[in-house]
């Protein structure tokens, strides 16, 4: 039986600027033919991933759970043969030959070709296999006279001890990392260790049209003299308020296939993903507008073979201002109502729970709940033991 968590939150910020394009502008989108505010996904999913680091000095997770995306992978397997006892030229010498035979090629500077997303038992079990690969991994200079008659990676990575390879490519196995396991991960040089994500997150958008404002902003130097005048720094900042609708969905069982079957951890992982997506923030330009607003609106859905559903279109036409009423309040009002009559022409098993600060009805809609540790917590329970 496919089971789907689905989360949606409406999120009310004040004057900011949390995730902006390459001209430092907020970032936005034409939606329903009308100019939304937008944060992006990649966005919301740093901020949640970054939100697992806050959990592992907390002791919520450990190291072993969670993925780093880095270019300097091989100075992460080096550490770890330094650990056991290699001298450090030499190993990063090796791990550089070895991690060739898997298409993993380091450059002079130190860094992989492009970014990859690995667990730290992916970063041990690399190490581990070079270690105990250390005398089948051919010098420097044997490899470069080999590369010189190669034509390419494919050529070069035939040049590495076959069991070596194969060590390898066993470490590559997703590490059992929560956020590789959610939000999965793309190899270009070996597509069969890509993974697929269990959880889909889309771009959150304002429920209402917006507008850019600017924020026109001068500096002057402390230490000049008293008779001089004029600003010694100005300029532009581009900032926008808005009311934002979230959403992100969870297959229940990829993620426990993305986990190695692992059903413990990954309730672990799905109840820190819905902490963290409610709780975390995008923190572009935060030192400028502290718009830190928690969401006032959130639901959790647990649905059982039945397609997601994204909620956006409650909002193609644009939530307008009313006297005296919330533009949250206003949207919370709209999401139940679209809820209530697609649930009517699609039913469905699910069961939802709402922590709702805005004081929109929501019944027929879904059960409330007074606090977050509950909302999750009902959730989780739902799951049960699948």
């Amino acid at each position: 039986m496919k089971t789907l968590i689905e989360i949606h939150i409406l999120q009310n910020f004040a004057p900011s600027n949390l995730n902006r394009d390459d001209t430092g502008a907020p970032k936005d989108a034409l939606f329903g033919g009308i100019r939304r505010a937008r944060i992006s996904s990649q966005c919301l999913k740093r901020s949640t991933r970054q939100y697992f680091k806050e959990m592992i000095e907390n002791n919520k997770l450990t190291e072993n759970e969670v993925a780093t995306r880095t270019k300097r992978i091989i100075d992460e397997v080096v550490k770890e043969l330094v650990i056991r006892r290699k001298p450090e030229d030499e190993a990063l010498e090796k791990a550089r030959q070895a991690l060739k035979g898997i298409k993993l090629t380091i450059k002079d500077d130190g860094k992989s070709e492009y970014l990859l997303f690995v667990g730290k038992k992916e970063i041990t079990g690399l190490a581990q296999a070079i270690f105990d690969g250390w005398d089948n991994i051919k010098s420097k200079s044997e490899s470069e006279t080999s590369e010189k008659k190669s034509k390419g990676k494919k050529d070069a990575a035939k040049d590495v001890d076959p069991g070596l390879k194969k060590a390898l490519e066993a470490a590559l196995n997703g590490g059992k990392a929560l956020d590789i396991a959610l939000f999965g991960r793309m190899l270009a040089d070996m597509p069969e260790k890509s993974q697929n994500a269990a959880c889909q997150v889309a771009h959150a958008i304002s429920t209402h049209a917006v507008d850019r404002e600017f924020d026109f902003y001068t500096a002057v130097d402390d230490l000049k003299p008293e008779d001089s005048s004029g600003a010694d720094m100005m300029g532009t900042v581009e900032f926008t308020s808005a009311c934002f609708y979230r959403y992100a969905v969870i297959d229940w069982m990829s993620l426990q296939s993305n986990l190695q079957g692992d059903s413990e951890l990954a309730r672990k992982g799905l109840q820190a993903f819905l902490r963290g997506f409610v709780v975390s923030e995008p923190t572009g330009k935060q030192n400028s507008f502290a718009a830190h607003n928690p969401p006032e609106f959130v639901a959790i859905t647990v649905n059982r073979d039945a397609a997601p559903r994204n909620l956006a279109n409650a909002f193609e036409s644009p939530v307008r201002y009313e006297k005296d009423k919330a533009l949250t309040y206003l949207s919370a009002e709209r999401l139940v109502q679209k809820a209530k009559l697609i649930n009517s022409a699609y039913p469905t098993k699910a069961r939802t729970w709402v922590l709702n600060l805005t004081g929109v009805n929501t019944d027929g809609f879904g059960e409330t709940v007074t606090e977050l540790d509950s909302l999750i917590g009902q959730a989780i329970k739902e799951i049960g033991t699948e």
